[in-house]
């Protein structure tokens, strides 16, 4: 595939032209979006961004290259022209993630709040720490994220459980099951940590219903915010199905002032900061697909977009 034209915009533009400039002999458009024109898509052969401007359209389009590990904002309620590749940023976000997952883990087993309020009491009471080897891990999306994730929890003696739609076996997992048959391990788990992208079949899979399969476990959420029902886990926090909520993604962001989220003393907000997304990452996944696009090869961040991810 030839590539000649490649527009840049999103957050990151003015970060990465010098970047890309000194490295590739192109014609380049380095634009913010609202200043996107419809006749950009037309001159195009690459648009390479976060996510699609309000004015989007494919236009003379051959790829188009997502900036972060996630695609939905191009793919949902969005028909896909068949003929124009996918592919987004695989880089280190599964080590970010595992280090975000890791950390709100370790601060409650090793008892990091109950020894602060100890000291403040001036009361000398050792607490037993808990071991991350006996924990109960439960994670959704069996991809390269939620892999790094169980080889981390693996490290520390866990044997994680992994969830996926069709459960097939993946590296690192104790044991990979189907959505379908998760609920004998859901009751019995001490954490569920989410790294599942949005698709058709993951939007509001985290509802009502699903909640109350656990039994005081806590939910993590690093993979997409419309995945839950926001209401139905402040339901399930009330009511002691969940003791704890980490989310660092919500359905809509910036988290709106209004939502009870906020204030909910079991529930520990992120600003979508699990895996910030590096220019200087960003932009060698970019050259790196694309030179294999401009080899004909197939790269391996190719998003297939029947599935979503």
């Amino acid at each position: 595939m030839k590539i000649d034209n490649i527009l840049v915009t999103g957050r990151i533009y003015k970060t990465v032209e010098p970047l890309i400039r000194t490295r590739l002999n192109k014609q380049l458009r380095f634009l913010a979006e609202e200043e996107v024109k419809p006749q950009d898509f037309d001159w195009a052969d690459a648009y390479v961004s976060f996510r699609p401007t309000g004015n989007f359209s494919f236009g003379g389009l051959k790829w188009v290259h997502s900036f972060g590990a996630g695609v939905d904002s191009f793919l949902h309620n969005r028909s896909w022209k068949k003929d124009v590749l996918l592919t987004r940023t695989v880089c280190s976000f599964g080590q970010k993630i595992s280090e975000y997952c890791l950390s709100y883990m370790l601060r409650e087993t090793q008892k990091h709040g109950v020894y602060q309020a100890l000291q403040e009491q001036r009361q000398w009471n050792p607490v037993e720490p808990v071991s991350l080897s006996s924990q109960r891990v439960v994670i959704y999306g069996t991809g390269e994220i939620g892999q790094e994730v169980a080889r981390t929890l693996a490290f520390f003696g866990a044997k994680p459980i992994g969830i996926s739609l069709s459960g097939t076996t993946k590296p690192h997992f104790a044991e990979v099951l189907p959505a379908s048959g998760a609920a004998g391990s859901l009751n019995s788990a001490d954490w569920v940590i989410s790294t599942l992208p949005l698709t058709t079949e993951t939007e509001g899979m985290f509802n009502a219903a699903w909640f109350k399969k656990l039994q005081g476990a806590c939910f993590m959420n690093v993979g997409r915010g419309a995945t839950v029902d926001e209401k139905a886990l402040l339901e399930a926090l009330d009511h002691g199905f969940v003791r704890q909520a980490v989310l660092d993604v919500f359905a809509e962001e910036p988290l709106p002032e209004e939502s009870a989220l906020w204030q909910h003393p079991k529930v520990q907000i992120t600003p979508h900061i699990s895996a910030i997304t590096g220019p200087e990452e960003a932009v060698q996944c970019f050259l790196d697909t694309l030179h294999l696009v401009e080899q004909g090869l197939m790269p391996p961040n190719r998003v297939s977009t029947e599935k979503g991810y």
